[in-house]
């Protein structure tokens, strides 16, 4: 009876085993899978040969050093690095005392629609944005499906030129 006892108390053990060992393929089975969305985040960017050692410099880089760098550049080529917030059109009702809201002093120029004269708006976008023509085809076939920034913190007058010339083009602009 003692030897049945060990024998049924070694199989249970033997079971427990093999149920340890099943719990830790599952859990080795479903860690692989929680690892998959951190690749995919950290996916491997392709450069250009021509940005190479520019983007191996900026990789070598402080942390402090890429922020002073970033500031320089906003001053530089006049924009911001900071994410657009989309201002929100429901706010609490008129300014106090009856005032009228001020007139905003710089626009950002969003392309609406193209039109018809694709040809005429992209030479309308190279002459606006100083891009190439590759940069500005780009642009204008984006725009085919999405509003597109042209140009941001625009002075008003210079805004309201730059309408008038996509206007002329066939393209619809808006001034935000």
């Amino acid at each position: 009876m003692a030897e049945e006892n060990k024998k049924q108390e070694a199989s249970s053990e033997k079971e427990e085993v093999k149920k340890e060992e099943v719990k830790k393929e599952e859990v080795e089975k479903e860690e692989p899978k929680k690892e998959e969305p951190k690749e995919e985040e950290s996916e491997e960017v392709e450069v250009p040969d021509k940005f190479k050692d520019l983007v191996e410099s900026i990789e070598e880089m402080k942390v402090s050093d890429l922020a002073e760098l970033v500031k320089i550049l906003e001053k530089k080529f006049g924009v911001s690095a900071a994410p657009q917030m989309v201002a929100s059109s429901a706010q609490g009702g008129a300014p106090e005392g009856g005032e009228q809201a001020e007139e905003k002093s710089e626009y950002n120029i969003e392309l609406i629609d193209i039109g018809k004269e694709k040809i005429k708006v992209i030479k309308v976008t190279r002459d606006v944005t100083e891009k190439g023509l590759k940069e500005a085809k780009d642009l204008v076939d984006s725009a085919a499906s999405s509003p597109q920034a042209i140009k941001e913190n625009v002075k008003k007058e210079e805004a309201e030129e730059i309408k008038k010339k996509f206007e002329e083009a066939g393209a619809k602009v808006e001034l935000k």
